[in-house]
């Protein structure tokens, strides 16, 4: 597991087992996590779909009792993977590639978005709180204060309707997390 230099999220590895027949990979063992410090229970898988590349989602987050650890797999495609620590608003961006037998481990008190880097991208995650809608939470993707550097132009990037109406960070209630 590695960490950056936000303490929080890490960037977990996983071993692959190849041989004629294809592979095999054990992705998570909670026995194996807890030994590293990470003690969560996870409630819910979730996996989404992404059509096209440039594709924003996020940065999203729920608010607490709901907040969510989130476990984040690349099954095909690859991503731009960014985590904003919602007491500071410092962030860390990262690539994660289905090949890269990686994942990215995002705890709670952080706000998660991706954008996909190749159509057809499938991310599955894990998460530890069932979705809220009353919870369901957000900062805008753009907002000049994160300083993110997205790896599209602005011409090429799709999103919602929801995520192009969230809130800066610095207009968020404060004491969340």
């Amino acid at each position: 597991m590695t960490p950056f230099d936000i303490d929080g999220p890490l960037l977990v590895s996983y071993p692959r087992f190849e041989d004629a027949r294809g592979m095999f990979a054990e992705v998570f063992n909670a026995a194996d996590f807890k030994a590293a410090g990470i003690d969560c229970d996870f409630v819910q898988d979730n996996i989404s779909m992404t059509l096209r590349r440039g594709t924003i989602r996020g940065l999203h987050f729920q608010i607490p009792p709901f907040a969510q650890d989130k476990l984040v797999r690349i099954h095909r495609g690859r991503i731009f993977d960014v985590v904003v620590d919602l007491r500071t608003g410092r962030n860390v961006c990262c690539e994660i590639a289905a090949e890269d037998d990686r994942m990215l481990f995002v705890p709670k008190g952080f706000a998660h978005g991706f954008c996909a880097l190749e159509d057809n991208t499938e991310v599955f995650y894990k998460v530890s709180a069932p979705y809220n809608k009353e919870h369901d939470a957000g900062i805008l993707w753009n907002d000049p204060d994160l300083a993110i550097e997205w790896p599209v132009g602005v011409r090429d990037i799709l999103l919602s309707d929801k995520d192009r109406n969230l809130p800066r960070f610095k207009d968020l209630p404060q004491g969340l997390f």
